[in-house]
């Protein structure tokens, strides 16, 4: 039985890191049920497993964690819904790429919910929006900016981490970093694309779209 939780507040990162490493650990030994968790934290960076120190840019800004999820560096603060996903792989099929792609369909899927094309890109963990309302790029071709974020870790084929959608988050706040070490493209949010969502609406965006993917 899948367990979903929403909480209120930010969330204290290492809190929140010590009470999902728990249910992984009570998972592993048949304890307890697969969960999804929403979230938000207050303003900090983490850095993933390939997070390379050029990309921190503004190293007095925030918090900086290292943390040992896959990844580069990446912001999590309010106004960005956090999910983290603790599933049973041994379950769902052993293949943490498969696993992957089916993130991205459940986060195109659940933007698709507020009339927005998604779109996964090669090379680029992550979901990226293409600005039609900005002008091309000298290239001639549409400007994308990255709407969320994925980031797992996977222990004895149970997952955790996970991935983070930008609901309205303060942009700004991407410039103490390099995103995920990509920097020709840039960072929006729902709200910054002119749809004034609520955390709550994508939580039910987000619930409604996980049972079609996984």
């Amino acid at each position: 039985m899948l367990q979903w939780e929403i909480s209120e507040g930010e969330v204290d990162y290492d809190t929140a890191l010590e009470k999902m490493d728990n249910h992984v650990q009570k998972m592993i030994s048949g304890e307890t049920d697969e969960k999804i968790w929403l979230l938000e934290h207050p303003s900090l960076y983490t850095a993933g497993t390939s997070a390379n120190k050029k990309d921190l840019v503004e190293p007095d800004r925030f918090p900086v964690i290292k943390t040992k999820r896959g990844g580069q560096y990446t912001y999590h603060g309010p106004g960005q819904r956090v999910v983290y996903v603790m599933l049973d792989l041994n379950k769902r099929g052993k293949d943490i790429k498969k696993f992957i792609e089916k993130l991205e369909a459940w986060i195109i899927l659940s933007l698709a919910e507020f009339n927005l094309v998604g779109q996964r890109r090669s090379g680029r963990v992550g979901i990226w929006i293409e600005r039609l309302d900005k002008p091309k790029n000298a290239d001639g071709l549409l400007g994308e900016e990255k709407i969320a974020a994925i980031g797992v870790r996977v222990r004895k084929w149970i997952t955790f981490h996970g991935l983070s959608i930008n609901v309205d988050p303060d942009l700004s706040h991407f410039q103490g970093i390099v995103p995920c070490g990509i920097k020709e493209h840039g960072v929006t949010s729902l709200v910054d694309l002119g749809l004034p969502v609520s955390m709550t609406d994508v939580d039910i965006a987000l619930k409604k779209s996980f049972s079609k993917v996984f």
